[in-house]
């Protein structure tokens, strides 16, 4: 019975070790161990120039150094989907509960808006931006950058000896400009979980320019970027959690976990011509065509498990 006791220890020993390899970024797997690349996490980066650390302790407790990591989605066979509809929705983040879009970040989090996150992994070389939805053209930072930066403006000065000089007055980004978030997302039915699943497929920021008199432009989208490629970096950044500041969650959970407030714009749920709802409704019905949007959804899970 010693041995027996002796052999388990030694096999939990082992496997503790072994996982706390996979565990530590940068340090290699072993052998026959494979590991998601896009799993990869570690610790907060700064990604806002103007942010600085602080020169004390900011706080009352001792912190310790978080790694992230994300979390790997099961893979889904067809043969296990019974049903499978795709739906785009906005996120706005002037409302209340999308406030943590604009959550500058603090002394453990570093980081930036959100926005300033993905211009980080987007100049990183991490992630790739592209021109639409589907994702068939790639744009380059330079392209990127043009969309952000308006082009700058030259005015003429007077001099106290009559003659004129120009003056060119560059613009930079505001990330308050970015008022929007789109996201595409996979609504299906696995019949190996018993349960419906959510995946988000790509994502776009939107962003509001005003015109010269200062009225406001219908806000449009910067790019489109490929949720799966974008997972390991938002495993990196945390953000404000409105119950709890021990509790650190990162993007990457926020997504997950559903945390954002959001309306549906579109379906393919009896829309063959895959119309914006607000080509068909108007005013407050478009607000309650998303609702019935996401009440057929919750009830084709439960008509799943009842029939």
């Amino acid at each position: 019975m010693k041995n027996i006791s002796k052999i388990k220890w030694g096999i939990a020993v082992a496997m503790l070790y072994t996982s706390t390899i996979i565990a530590q970024p940068g340090v290699p797997p072993p052998s026959g161990v494979n590991v998601d690349p896009n799993v990869a996490g570690g610790t907060a980066q700064i990604v806002n120039s103007e942010w600085k650390p602080s020169l004390r302790r900011d706080g009352a407790i001792d912190r310790v150094e978080h790694n992230n990591y994300v979390t790997p989605w099961q893979s889904i066979r067809e043969a296990d989907v019974l049903w499978k509809k795709r739906v785009w929705r906005e996120i706005d983040t002037r409302q209340k509960q999308n406030f943590a879009f604009r959550y500058p970040g603090d002394e453990e989090s570093g980081g930036g808006m959100y926005i300033e996150i993905l211009l980080h992994a987007i100049k990183q070389g991490q992630i790739t931006a592209f021109v639409d939805e589907r994702f068939t053209a790639p744009l380059t930072l330079e392209d990127v950058m043009t969309k952000l930066v308006p082009p700058p403006d030259t005015i003429e000065r007077e001099n106290p000896d009559g003659t004129y000089d120009q003056i060119i007055i560059n613009k930079s980004f505001d990330p308050d400009q970015i008022t929007k978030f789109r996201l595409k997302e996979d609504w299906i039915f696995d019949k190996n979980l018993g349960r419906m699943v959510v995946r988000i497929i790509g994502m776009a920021p939107y962003i509001e320019k005003k015109n010269t008199d200062g009225t406001a432009r219908p806000a449009v989208p910067l790019f489109w970027l490929y949720y799966p490629d974008l997972r390991g970096s938002n495993a990196k950044f945390e953000v404000y959690n409105p119950e709890n500041d021990v509790y650190r969650i990162t993007w990457d959970d926020f997504f997950e976990k559903r945390l954002f407030s959001s309306f549906v714009l579109k379906s393919t749920i009896n829309n063959p011509l895959q119309e914006d709802i607000k080509n068909y409704k108007k005013n407050i019905d478009i607000l309650n065509e998303g609702e019935d949007i996401k009440e057929k959804i919750f009830n084709r899970e439960h008509d799943m498990w009842v029939y």
